[in-house]
């Protein structure tokens, strides 16, 4: 069994994604090609936004999203601690400062009730992260940005194609931020990401900045980076597209008939009123969840931890001085969560064996430490 089934997503897509690479290597317009402006238009389309900009990464989506506030050295920037590194990663290389707030620990996002109080002269924006395809509660948090003159950039790498009541995620702050990782709901085949604003002033900042800072060939107004998104990347990304809505479907199917048969057994994941999510993972909580983890690598079924250490723990952020204790939500999620196999091509005797394994692991795991 596979954790995400690329192979099977492929092999409905052949033809396409192979015409739409052809066509690519007919034209050889491999850097900010058509395509690229193809996507760039339909993804704005899609999410509601004025704006899209395709970048190399999600991650370099961040970095421009916060090069183009010119945030900077002493700057500080408001995110969770229970995120991929690189939602920390950035705002630091920018020299800029996290400051961590801790996570509602139903949904595993942002608590906006603890920003305000995170909130100093230096803080630049808010950075709040829409984790396992669940977009944070983006209301209240606007509000307080609003309030404070402060930014709000969605790190929405893992919820492209959910919603918020009625909003796509990308469209919900002053940037949107997204990946197209390989194993993302919509992913391409290496590195990519795009961004999402309104704002005029920004698409232009972000466009010169994606591009070595130039406004024309060999014309370098700013410091920039080498963050443009390969044209291949955005023929596969197309031909995705089209059978994105359907896969979007195939997941709610998956992620109902997880939560039927897991509900009674194990923390599933929380979806509020009001809001879709793409589930780019489907992670449960689990005691004891290292045991349970083998026994599910035992009856063969692929598992992933989505995080085991917040980023307030991680090595490099130990001057900080937060300890254990410092983000408890977050530190007790990072103990006990566990991403079960999720994507569009799971079949129903699939998602009943991951069940009947998760339930007798639970079974065996309790037995064992009665």
């Amino acid at each position: 069994m596979q954790f995400i089934d690329l192979k099977a997503q492929y092999s409905r897509l052949k033809s396409d994604i192979d015409s739409r690479i052809q066509a690519v290597l007919d034209h050889g317009r491999y850097i900010l090609g058509p395509e690229v402006a193809e996507l760039e238009t339909r993804l704005a389309e899609r999410t509601g936004s004025k704006h899209c900009i395709g970048c190399a990464s999600g991650t370099d989506a961040l970095l421009l999203a916060m090069m183009a506030l010119e945030i900077g050295p002493g700057d500080e920037v408001i995110t969770s601690p229970f995120t991929f590194f690189a939602t920390g990663e950035m705002i630091a290389l920018l020299g800029a400062v996290p400051v961590f707030v801790d996570i509602d620990p139903e949904t595993y996002n942002i608590d906006p009730s603890k920003i305000e109080a995170a909130i100093t002269p230096r803080t630049k924006a808010i950075m709040p992260v829409s984790l396992y395809g669940q977009c944070a509660d983006f209301d209240p948090i606007n509000v307080i940005a609003a309030k404070h003159g402060l930014a709000v950039i969605e790190d929405a790498a893992q919820s492209f194609g959910g919603t918020y009541k009625g909003r796509e995620s990308g469209s919900l702050s002053t940037i949107g931020c997204t990946s197209f990782f390989p194993s993302k709901p919509l992913g391409c085949y290496g590195d990519g990401g795009a961004l999402f604003t309104n704002d005029d002033n920004l698409v232009d900042r972000m466009q010169l900045l994606r591009n070595h800072g130039q406004d024309r060939r060999y014309h370098h107004v700013a410091i920039g980076i080498n963050g443009r998104l390969d044209t291949i990347q955005a023929a596969v990304l197309l031909a995705k597209l089209d059978v994105f809505d359907s896969e979007l479907e195939a997941r709610q199917r998956a992620a109902a008939a997880y939560q039927e048969q897991l509900k009674d057994v194990v923390q599933t994941p929380v979806v509020r009123e009001g809001y879709t999510s793409p589930y780019a993972q489907y992670t449960i909580e689990v005691d004891e969840r290292d045991a349970v983890q083998q026994a599910l690598q035992q009856a063969g079924i692929p598992t992933a931890v989505h995080y085991p250490v917040p980023l307030h723990l991680q090595p490099i952020f130990a001057s900080m001085h937060l300890g254990e204790g410092a983000f408890p939500h977050s530190e007790q999620a990072g103990k006990r969560v566990l991403s079960l196999p999720m994507h569009p091509y799971l079949e129903a005797g699939q998602i009943d064996q991951v069940a009947k394994a998760v339930r007798q692991a639970i079974a065996d795991v309790t037995t064992v430490t009665k």
